[in-house]
């Protein structure tokens, strides 16, 4: 009897320790909106940029989804009669906001900071993957406190270049060497001149700009947990 209620306990630890965790309970999380809007015809196809929508992202804690005259703004001409964005003028007309169903956000006991993270280097792709290859937008990421502390302590995994931040489809080898060394120079006790070389890593990228942002990330509790 003592063996089975061991076997027991370790299979529901297993259990809940695998099903009960953001990973399996939020990735993948791909509600039906109000008005469906396709990321992957307004970012990659007509070139919008995150910020056009997402316009506090920069300057603010929280970032912002569009109210309805940021719709209006095109949409007043742009498939004006489209019956899939009803809502959108009856929102316009009636002044009531779009009801959006929220993805990506954070419980009342956690802090985060959008402008302090897109002002270093983290982009949005980071948190929220290939949002501009979505057509519904999904989670992609835990964003559990493991997931956040992986990025805290190793922030150069994951670091590029301050103009790159809302090029959700930048990759390491579109940096050429030169031209990043004469902006960031090189971490220190690199002996090797990597303006010789062809291709930059993601850890060569990350830990230069760490050193040159000077970006030490707390893992205290008191910084997410205030």
């Amino acid at each position: 009897m003592a063996v089975a209620g061991i076997l027991i306990v370790c299979g529901l630890t297993a259990f809940t320790w695998y099903y009960v965790t953001p990973k399996y309970t939020k990735v993948g999380y791909q509600p039906i909106q109000p008005v469906p809007f396709p990321h992957d015809i307004h970012v990659t196809q007509l070139g919008m940029d995150c910020r056009y929508c997402h316009s506090f992202v920069e300057v603010a804690a929280h970032s912002n989804v569009p109210n309805t005259q940021v719709c209006m703004n095109c949409h007043t001409q742009v498939q004006k009669d489209n019956p899939k964005l009803e809502p959108v003028r009856q929102s316009w007309k009636d002044g009531k906001p779009i009801e959006w169903v929220w993805l990506h956000r954070s419980v009342d006991y956690v802090y985060y900071n959008h402008a302090a993270h897109v002002n270093r280097g983290v982009s949005c792709a980071s948190c929220h993957g290939q949002v501009n290859h979505m057509s519904t937008v999904s989670i992609a990421e835990p964003h559990s406190m493991a997931w956040c502390l992986d990025c805290h302590r190793h922030p150069e995994k994951f670091l590029r270049p301050q103009e790159e931040v809302f090029n959700l489809d930048w990759k390491p080898a579109d940096v050429k060497p030169a031209e990043f060394v004469a902006k960031y120079g090189q971490p220190r006790g690199v002996t090797d001149d990597w303006t010789k070389k062809k291709r930059l890593t993601q850890q060569e990228i990350g830990q230069t700009l760490k050193e040159r942002w000077n970006i030490a990330p707390s893992i205290n509790c008191q910084t997410c947990h205030r």
